[in-house]
């Protein structure tokens, strides 16, 4: 069942899902930068737009060297499993064609606090922005405030230039 684009946009931003994410999940356009991507593949997991998930992948993203049909029916799964609380953008930065995005989801799966924070990548692939990976952290395993972290406090160390690691296209 679509959407109602004039419900709230499940990715928090305050804006009517028609005017936010919507037009991203339809094809209408692509998210101009790799916060707002982010954004997009959240609530793409809270309408279940599969689609959108697996397009907004990049083509060195581990699952994208996967069948299609059973990455979608895992993220099916995972998007009526879950009941998604919340996104905070917390920290992101861009370099050319390459950008890290932290953030913050509250998640529950059947009664329990799954919250995490991901410190994510990203590769402008020459048409869009595209999802390669991540890093996270369950929010019970963060010293301190999870709200308060940012690129270069995140808990996990990342690697020496990491952010150039990904292939750029």
């Amino acid at each position: 069942m679509p959407f109602d684009p004039a419900l709230p946009c499940p990715c928090t931003s305050g804006d009517a899902y028609g005017q936010c994410c919507g037009p991203y999940h339809q094809g209408v356009r692509e998210p101009p930068d790799a916060a707002l991507l982010m954004r997009s593949r959240y609530c793409a997991f809270c309408v279940a737009d599969t689609a959108w998930i697996w397009k907004t992948l990049h083509s060195s993203c581990p699952d994208k060297a996967r069948p299609e049909a059973e990455v979608r029916r895992e993220l099916e799964r995972a998007c009526k499993r879950f009941k998604y609380r919340g996104l905070w953008i917390l920290d992101h930065a861009a370099q050319g064609d390459q950008a890290k995005v932290l953030f913050q989801v509250k998640l529950w799966d059947t009664g329990k606090d799954r919250s995490f924070v991901e410190r994510s990548k990203f590769v402008r692939d020459g048409e869009a922005w595209r999802y390669v990976d991540g890093d996270l952290v369950a929010v019970a395993q963060v010293k301190g405030d999870s709200k308060a972290l940012r690129l270069s406090t995140f808990p996990i160390p990342e690697a020496p230039a990491a952010l150039a690691e990904a292939p750029a296209k």
